[in-house]
């Protein structure tokens, strides 16, 4: 039966344990959990706990019983418990993952092998690059999947196998006491070499068969045909989890745990499923059970140890309702010891347990990826070269360098560049070369081992199925002149009952040194040279050997450092390719494994080398975050000033275009910025700051297409004057914005409009005697207006124009923008005004829009104050000039707009602007013919609401760059989306349709809500929502945040019907309502007398 998707919330484990084989993995292994939970891939509420079996060969069943004994005993003191309670399991949800057995084919074992995906488990708000392992993927299920809903007790699991459960289970858990066992579908065949379950109608389990004959398994068979395969998934009950806990006090069972240990009992191997579950099944017998002479189980004989042990067993748990969940749609797969399996699993099982998060490249360097065949698999690796790799290989945590081909068939793990360079010119076929960290006493080596895909780990060398490299072992006692007797030590006396696993073939140590790779080049005949008696004088060891050296720690940490090696030069070539990529994961990940410094260093480089700007703005903005992230969100808001005067020595090298110069200085001042929270930020605001000069070097482009020829001036006294309309952005804002609209490009639909009957922007210049600049600025509607005067003689008293704050900074920049007085001069201030002009200007402006309207003020008053300037100082300039001239003036200024403003309100009517992802900077603006006499109905259509909140865009600004530069998936796919918008938008408006304009409208308003978080004030809500019912879409203008709503009304002529809406509308005060039209115009100049001399 399909099985429903639930909204049950995920499991929140009380304890998580892990057990594993060696005590010295205890260590690394716990790291690796907690690594996990700072990610957020494990709740930070959870207990980890990493658990060494106390003795070799403890089986599943002894290694649950330890773990459980562990977790009690943890519980009990976190409850203040002076001994072990089974209180302590009240309410408490464990799950317990047992590692098992060594695994040749990864030097950590199975549950911490690679997958060849990048998707971290689904439930990770903020994910941290890190690689996604067997064990996180059982995790995931767990938590998500399979435990959901479940009552409190005790979950153990295997980590063997790779499943999937492509859905949420839709279990009944009302009143369960017990045991559950959870089970996969397989085929007879498949199931020969493992366990399945005979249940009947009722679904209990009747028996547990092991490698059961063909009958004995098609008898097992449900209604879909397949097999309930064993697979090692159990949940017990708290009561039941409660007796398992007392057998540590219970003779034999006190041996599976440390404390039967330590009170020195003898050694006791128990398995989970065919002695502690087996006694549950309730076809079994209390004599079968015993005795273990059952065909088709594991047992074939019980000593008395295990009797006494299983006697106990039945006696205490014989009775316990043993229940088993089919999974139908779930897949399974054992990772088995066959190299031919395993490479079968990462290149293509895999992709059914994965799905669409599959990936041939897994965190990987390659100089060559055409040279990579689709189905092959590279995990955490760098290949340098030409390094060609087949379909159906895989490479794992290598650093290659070619020449190299790898054909089908190989698995090659573990090898580092300089072992690589024996394998160059090599062509590899059907062989499994991997290097292995062990610690041989006091040392610590890589030694390296070689294998045939098609060879057999387990047969006895004796059978005619037993091979190495693929080839019999005549073959390569011919090929190398190995005798037969060399391949085991004097007191394994029959060498022949010995498996390929057994074998003493790799050469580890001999008189010179450390072996290395010629060794078992050799061995596999791909290194021609005589190295016969350098074999034999060789200190050598078998596989099994091997893996039972291993030293964990040391290859965990060699496959850190190739990953964090291999991120950091995928992050360069983000940077300087310019790709959409995000690289907050990876930060995140530095940051969390002290890698901080290294990606910086790395970031540095970048910065420093890259010719452009872009690039170089980019990376500084990294930087930041990286900082920002080592703040541990600890020491203030990232947005703040960036003006300390420590940082400014590095600030005028980027500024005067010494780029790898300035970032060195920044480095160096850095250095000094790493100690508090407080001043990490502090740091990250000016590295913001540093990246905005090389916004402002890359916005200079477009000077290119700023051409201003002269002409003749006005006479003194004489007042040009340059009326503005304001604009309405339709849809694709922010997509104007630098940096976005030369790494992304942009599009932007627009509207030059007047507000109540008239233009509401304006400016006027004109020359006068005094060789001065008197700057006057006018603010506020009529009776409310603020009048502010500057007079600058002096270089000194227009030395702030690049602070937005200071008293008519925008009337200042606009005049260093003009170039009406340079500051590389060698002239005074007033001798630049006299040279070249004859005398001072007197500049006034003047808008009757409120502050933060969101109308495109600041940008079109700075082109009506350009525009006044230009006219009055005998400057000729076209259209372009002055749309690319206030994008300058802009950066001057240091508040960072965009381009569709000026657009908008200095080009009449309704058009489209666009820009290309490219520098220079060009905007080029596309008229939008409408039919005839849309215009007028849209106007009748068209309404402007002041909300009476203001807002201040360059906060919500600094927060868009900062978003855009981090290349957050959900900011470069909605900055997608703006550009598409726009330009359904424009199509709208040239078939004249009011409802797909006003479709456009509300897309647009969510797409400015993405961009900007909190742009929709609770008050401005209440607006929307009381006016939906009349509006095909509204939005506010600009920004957001506040200032002007406007809305596209069903009905024409609605501007009564909405102020009395609003009125009764309950949070909604200060509004007022305003008619609006289309501007066919655009700017309007006139030459005035009247200038006071």
């Amino acid at each position: 039966m399909e099985r429903r998707m639930r909204a049950t919330p995920p499991v929140r484990w009380t304890v998580i344990v892990l057990t594993c084989q060696y005590k010295d993995s205890v260590h690394v292994f716990q790291q690796e959990l907690v690594f996990r939970q700072k990610r957020g891939w494990i709740s930070s509420e959870t207990l980890l706990l990493t658990v060494a079996d106390p003795q070799a060969a403890l089986g599943s069943g002894g290694a649950t019983l330890n773990a459980l004994l562990v977790a009690a005993e943890h519980l009990s003191a976190r409850h203040g418990y002076t001994v072990i309670s089974s209180d302590a399991l009240k309410g408490a949800r464990i799950l317990i993952l047992h590692m098992g057995r060594d695994f040749p084919f990864d030097n950590c074992g199975r549950a911490f092998s690679w997958l060849p995906t990048e998707s971290p488990p689904e439930f990770v708000d903020e994910p941290a690059e890190g690689p996604v392992c067997n064990i996180d993927l059982l995790l995931n299920c767990f938590t998500h999947k399979v435990a959901p809903g479940s009552p409190p007790g005790v979950w153990v699991s295997s980590s063997d196998m790779l499943i999937q459960i492509p859905t949420a289970l839709d279990i009944s858990w009302t009143g369960f006491t017990g045991v559950k066992v959870f089970s996969l579908p397989g085929d007879v065949e498949y199931a020969k070499n493992h366990g399945v379950y005979l249940t009947d109608h009722q679904g209990r389990v009747c028996d547990i068969i092991y490698r059961g004959s063909s009958c004995q398994i098609q008898a097992c068979a449900l209604q879909d045909g397949k097999v309930p395969l064993v697979s090692g998934i159990v949940f017990f009950s708290k009561d039941v989890a409660e007796l398992l806990l007392q057998t540590h006090v219970t003779h034999p069972l006190d041996a599976c745990t440390y404390l039967g240990l330590d009170s020195g009992a003898p050694p006791l191997q128990l398995s989970l499923f065919f002695d502690i579950l087996l006694c549950l099944a309730c076809n079994v017998t209390q004599e079968e059970y015993l005795n273990g002479q059952r065909h088709g189980n594991s047992k074939e004989q019980v000593d008395g140890t295990l009797r006494n042990a299983r006697t106990v067993l039945w006696k205490e748990l014989r009775g316990i309702p043993l229940t088993l969940e089919y999974i139908p749609n779930g897949t399974y797969n054992y990772m088995s010891l066959s190299g031919d399996q395993h490479i079968r699993n990462m290149t293509q099982r895999l992709r059914d347990t994965l799905g669409r998060n599959t990936t041939n490249m897994t965190w990987v360097y390659v100089e060559n990826p055409q040279l990579l065949q689709r189905d092959c698999i590279v995990i955490n690796s760098i290949l340098e070269g030409d390094v060609i790799v087949a379909a159906g290989s895989v490479i794992q945590h290598c650093h290659l360098r070619g020449p190299l081909t790898v054909k089908s068939g190989c698995i090659l793990s573990g090898i580092d560049l300089q072992s690589s360079i024996s394998l160059q010119d090599c062509t590899l076929s059907d062989i499994i070369i991997q290097g292995h960290y062990v610690k041989l006493g006091d040392e610590r080596r890589r030694v390296f081992t070689v294998l045939g895909r098609q060879d057999n780990l387990e047969v006895s060398l004796a059978d005619s199925m037993s091979s190495f490299l693929n080839n019999s072992w005549t073959e390569l006692f011919k090929r190398t002149g190995i005798r037969i007797g060399e391949l085991w030590q004097p007191a394994e006396e029959d060498g022949k009952s010995l498996s390929l696993y057994d074998t003493h073939l790799f050469p580890v140590l001999h008189m010179h040194g450390p072996v290395g790779m010629e060794g078992v080049l050799w061995l596999s005949g791909l290194n021609k040279d005589d190295r016969l008696s350098l074999w034999r004088a060789a200190w050598r060891m078998s596989m099994r050997e091997i893996l039972n050296c291993l030293d964990q720690e040391a290859e965990l940490n060699w496959r850190k450092e190739l990953f964090f090696q291999t991120a950091r030069l995928q992050a360069q070539d983000t940077l300087r390719n310019r790709m959409n990529c995000s690289l907050w994961p990876l930060i995140r990940a530095a940051v969390q494994e002290n890698q901080q410094n290294d990606l910086l260093a790395a970031l540095d480089t970048v910065a420093a080398e890259t010719p452009h700007p872009g690039v170089a703005a980019r990376t500084l903005a990294t930087v930041a975050d990286v900082l920002g992230c080592m703040a541990e969100r600890k020491g203030g808001l990232r947005s703040g000033p960036a003006a300390n005067p420590v940082w400014n020595s590095a600030f005028r090298l980027l500024e005067t275009g010494e780029l790898q110069s300035g970032v060195k200085a920044l480095a160096a001042e850095r250095k000094n910025w790493l100690s508090r929270p407080d001043l990490l930020v502090r740091a990250a605001r000016h590295y913001e700051a540093a990246g905005q000069i090389l916004i402002r070097q890359a916005v200079a482009t477009a000077r290119e297409f700023i051409k201003i020829g002269n002409c003749d001036a006005p006479p003194f006294n004489q007042w040009v004057e340059v009326e503005c309309p304001a604009r309405l952005d339709i849809a694709g804002g922010w997509s104007d914005t630098p940096p976005i609209t030369f790494e992304h490009g942009g599009a932007v639909v627009n509207i030059a409009v007047q507000v109540d009957g008239r233009r509401p922007i304006g400016a006027r210049a004109c020359r006068v005697s005094d060789p001065c600049l008197l700057l006057i600025s006018h603010s506020g509607s009529q009776g409310h207006q603020v009048t502010t005067e500057t007079i600058c003689r002096t270089m000194k008293d227009i030395n702030d124009y690049c602070q937005p704050h200071a008293p008519n900074a925008l009337l200042k920049a606009a005049c260093i923008c003009a170039e009406l007085i340079q500051f590389s001069s060698k002239h005074s201030m007033q001798e630049q005004l006299v040279n070249n002009f004859g005398g001072g200007f007197e500049i006034q402006c003047w808008s009757t829009l409120p502050h933060g309207s969101g109308l495109g003020t600041s940008s079109i008053l700075a082109g009506a104050i350009m525009a006044a300037i230009y006219e009055s100082a005998g400057r000729s300039y076209s259209t372009e000039a002055l749309l690319h001239v206030i994008l300058h003036l802009e950066q001057i200024l240091t508040t960072g707009g965009g381009w569709q403003d000026q657009v908008g309100g200095l080009l009449p009517g309704i058009k489209i602007g666009r820009s290309k992802a490219q520098l220079p900077l060009r905007v080029e603006v596309e008229p939008i013919s409408v039919p005839p006499g849309f215009t007028e109905t849209f106007n009748q259509h068209l309404l402007l609401i002041y909300t009476g909140k203001t807002r201040l865009a360059r906060n919500l600004l600094q927060d868009v760059v900062r978003s855009w530069y981090a290349r957050l998936p959900f900011i470069v796919e909605n900055t997608d989306q703006l550009v598409n918008t726009a330009e359904a938008c424009a199509e709208a408006f040239r078939q004249g349709s009011l409802a797909q304009i006003g479709s456009s409208l509300d897309q647009y308003w969510q797409q400015k809500k993405v961009m900007a978080k909190g742009c929709e004030p609770a008050s401005v809500s209440a607006m929307m929502a009381a006016l939906k019912p009349l509006a095909l879409g509204q939005s506010l203008a600009g920004a957001g945040g506040g200032g002007f709503l406007y809305l596209l009304t069903k009905e024409p002529h609605q501007a009564d019907h909405v102020r009395d809406i609003l009125s009764k509308t309950e949070g909604v005060a200060d509004f007022s309502v305003h008619d609006v039209e289309v501007d066919l115009q655009g700017v309007l100049i006139q030459k005035k007398e009247g200038c006071l001399p």
